[in-house]
């Protein structure tokens, strides 16, 4: 059984861009691959042949994925959301009680979890401590070395 897609409308905008991207300009430069290696001759001893193949079954393997996390996304609706409380598609400003140190991040699904630009899973320890809670509760979220991290929660915002 799949597991539950969940998207915001920008992550669900650029998993279509990649789709579109890999079913036209992708799948013609795979063709092209087959077809050149084919013009080498015997393709049963051929391994430019075989690779181009290889390449083409794993792009529509892709294709595939692709098009079934599109039609099991759940899209989160900006205009439902609240600054009230921390949901996926808010974005999320803390202060770690025992550094000082703030940052942000935005809640979101899995499939668009990117840490680099401070993007976390609603799966993610960080984003399912913060999920239900609302500004000024302090959350703590266990970690795999040392004592558990406590979060303030300063502000939440609506709007990716």
């Amino acid at each position: 059984m799949p597991r539950d897609v969940i998207l915001t409308p920008e992550g669900l905008t650029k998993l279509k861009d990649e789709l579109e991207h890999l079913q036209t300009d992708r799948r013609r430069e795979v063709a092209e691959r087959i077809k050149e290696a084919r013009e080498f001759g015997d393709i049963s001893e051929n391994s430019e042949y075989d690779d181009a193949k290889n390449e083409q079954a794993m792009l529509e393997s892709k294709i595939a994925q692709l098009e079934e996390r599109i039609r099991a996304a759940t899209v989160v609706n900006p205009e439902e959301l609240s600054s009230d409380v921390v949901a996926i598609g808010t974005t999320v400003h803390v202060k770690d009680e025992k550094t000082g140190k703030s940052q942000k991040f935005t809640i979101v699904g899995s499939a668009e979890a990117n840490p680099a630009e401070s993007k976390l899973s609603n799966e993610s320890p960080v984003g399912r401590a913060l999920l239900g809670h609302k500004r000024n509760d302090v959350v703590s979220v266990a970690v795999p070395k040392g004592p558990a991290r406590k979060f303030k929660i300063t502000k939440i915002d609506v709007g990716l």
